[in-house]
């Protein structure tokens, strides 16, 4: 490819390989199939030109501006972005006129038509309720559509007034194998990606990095990027990316851990086995492996809440209570901050008093359950709500606790399994 390509003079102006990538149509988004795929409700909003405000709710790297961009694209709209990092209610009020001037006074190719003005806010949940309660009369007047992309669950973060006007979609995380058809157009594309220059880099390296970007589309492009700027060429002229230099460029210490494959499942199993041994150090330390890492801190603690029931039980209630809060409390403030909160709760289950005796009880019901699934309720069990019901036998000598002080003899269980024991 020539020296003057576009790509590479928009390199040299340093505008980075992930942004001059984004995709322009639909057909060309990667990801987010559950969202945006045919026959989808936003497919169908955008295709039919009515895209409410919305709130794109997912982590990093995952296609939310991208998407905004598109939008914007499709629908004609204007497209005015605000970080919320830097950004308040003096530059609201200027894109709040901008956009109202705009509808006074439309330009001839949109004549006979409203102009549209679509408001991106990036990191949403950053700003504050003022700002956001200053937001709230124009999106409620139409005078912006806002579309604001959030990591953080917006139940928590966004007002409940300007929630209640927007429609909330989940992105979820990027598979390895979008990443990877992301990384392949990259590679291939010579007009805004690497494929003007000479890069060799086998599938396996390109898989790795793949899995090694957390998801993160934004991450992979960044590291590809670099990689291939940093590369040296080999006898065939060709710049050689191999995994070691990936490696360099992610810049990461984690990447040995693998969050799909063998080590993932062996460390989860590895913190589970030494909180059931009651080991508090091993199970911080396997905790600290999983979150350096770089794996999902709600996926830890799910595992934790699944632990305090399982393994922790009625010998002490409080665990569940504890577990839960932990769940919360990473959901409120994402790694980095969540690491101790997590540890928190990993030494507080492990010093705490086991028993399985309910996930026993449970493995046993469960097979009783698949065994009499068609075994009827008892009859003096059964709701009367009606009269017929009730000439029918229907909750007849059902003996009512309080008036036996508790102690009734009454049988509760279907007539196959009378007199079962669960529980010690």
């Amino acid at each position: 490819m020539a020296k003057d390509s576009f790509a590479k003079n928009v390199e040299d102006k340093g505008v980075p390989l992930a942004d001059r990538l984004r995709p322009e149509k639909l057909v060309d988004f990667v990801g987010q199939e559950e969202v945006i795929s045919e026959g989808k409700l936003l497919r169908q909003l955008i295709e039919q030109d009515e895209v409410p405000s919305l709130i794109l709710w997912g982590p990093p790297g995952c296609g939310k501006t991208t998407l905004a961009r598109i939008i914007a694209k499709l629908t004609g709209a204007e497209f005015i972005a605000l970080p919320a990092v830097t950004s308040g209610v003096a530059e609201l009020r200027e894109v709040i006129k901008a956009a109202q001037d705009r509808r006074k006074f439309p330009s001839l190719e949109r004549a006979g038509q409203t102009p549209k003005t679509i408001l991106f806010i990036d990191e949403v949940h950053r700003w504050n309720k003022a700002q956001q309660d200053a937001l709230l009369p124009h999106v409620e007047n139409g005078t912006v559509t806002l579309i604001g992309a959030t990591t953080e669950n917006p139940s928590f973060e966004v007002n409940s007034a300007l929630l209640s006007r927007c429609r909330v979609f989940v992105f979820n995380q990027l598979d390895d194998q979008a990443i990877l058809k992301i990384l392949q157009r990259a590679l291939k594309d010579k007009e805004k990606g690497l494929g003007w220059k000479k890069i060799k880099i086998d599938k396996k390296t390109l898989e790795f990095l793949a899995k090694a970007s957390d998801g993160d589309a934004r991450n992979a492009l960044n590291a590809l990027e670099l990689a291939g700027k940093t590369a040296k060429p080999n006898k065939e002229g060709k710049l050689e990316v191999d995994r070691n230099l990936v490696r360099e460029s992610l810049q990461k210490s984690h990447l040995l851990y693998d969050k799909k494959g063998d080590e993932h499942y062996n460390i989860i199993s590895a913190l589970h086995k030494s909180l059931r041994g009651s080991n508090a150090d091993a199970a911080l330390y396997w905790l600290a492996r999983m979150l350096e890492g770089g794996e999902d801190p709600l996926y830890v603690a799910r595992r934790l809440v699944r632990f305090a029931s399982e393994d922790i039980g009625l010998a002490n209630s409080q665990a569940l209570t504890q577990a839960v809060a932990g769940y919360q409390a990473c959901h409120f403030i994402g790694m980095p901050e969540c690491n101790v909160i997590l540890a928190q709760v990993v030494v507080y289950l492990a010093k705490c008093k086991k028993s399985n005796e309910l996930y026993e009880a449970y493995l046993t019901v469960q097979k009783d359950v698949r065994e009499t699934m068609d075994e009827p309720v008892p009859i003096h069990l059964r709701n009367a709500p009606t009269k017929l019901m009730k000439d029918l036998g229907y909750s007849k000598d059902y003996k009512y606790s309080p008036d036996f002080d508790y102690k009734e003899n009454q049988e509760y269980l279907p007539k196959k399994l009378k007199g079962k024991k669960y529980l010690k």
